[in-house]
């Protein structure tokens, strides 16, 4: 049992982890991109959407490159005191990050724009300040987007394979996560673990397609006619 506990532990903190940095991080970078009238900020979207046609190996091999010793995994190696970031569990938080950004960063943005900029300009005729419009009024009113970011974010890092491979291998209780895991039960004739963990995914799945769904609907019905 704990050989099947272990990679859903390992599955469930990185998942986790990485769903709180993406929206530390994809939230501003979404309010930028809903708002911001440079002329360049559709190739940065497009930058950032990489990873939604990128074969994930090929996303993983650069993203080996850079948490190698002779990248930028080297250099903050150097500053965490160890040699390389890759194959450890900080370099799946990293990977998984930028793998994931898009599918927390899209709904987000979408949700800024269909709000429009009509509340944000009768908040700041109250004299509500920049930080008190975004969390009294944009917070609010893009609440659908954040959480479909969120569980989309969540559910995506949750099924990773090809860039967890490249760059995590398969460290029992550092890298092996669910979808390593399931696959090595597969290599090994384990067809029983197989099936427990494959399951629990097709659950875990279903559930995430109909609470997207569910958010999705409930974002229309709050848009006003």
């Amino acid at each position: 049992m704990g050989e099947l506990w272990s990679p859903i532990r390992l599955t469930l903190e990185l998942a986790s982890i990485t769903t709180v940095l993406l929206m530390i991080v994809g939230t501003p970078i979404a309010w930028w991109l809903a708002w911001s009238s440079w002329r360049g900020k559709e190739i940065v979207a497009t930058i950032i959407a990489l990873p939604l046609v990128l074969p994930p190996t090929v996303l993983g091999f650069y993203l080996l490159i850079a948490l190698g010793p002779n990248g930028l995994g080297g250099w903050f190696g150097d500053l965490a005191g160890v040699r390389t970031f890759a194959f450890t569990f900080e370099g799946l938080v990293f990977g998984s990050v930028i793998y994931s950004l898009p599918f927390a960063v899209q709904p987000i943005r979408n949700s800024f724009e269909a709000m429009g900029k009509r509340p944000l300009e009768v908040a700041a005729t109250l004299r509500a300040s920049p930080w008190d419009r975004f969390v009294s009024v944009a917070v609010p009113l893009a609440l659908p987007g954040l959480l479909t970011g969120a569980v989309l974010g969540f559910a995506h890092t949750v099924g990773e394979f090809g860039v967890i491979l490249m760059i995590g291998g398969n460290i029992p209780g550092e890298t092996k996560v669910l979808s390593i895991a399931i696959y090595d039960f597969v290599e090994t004739l384990r067809w029983r673990e197989a099936h427990i963990l494959s399951a629990g995914m097709l659950v875990f799945s279903f559930a995430v397609i109909l609470s997207v769904s569910l958010l999705a609907r409930r974002a229309r019905n709050r848009v006003p006619a």
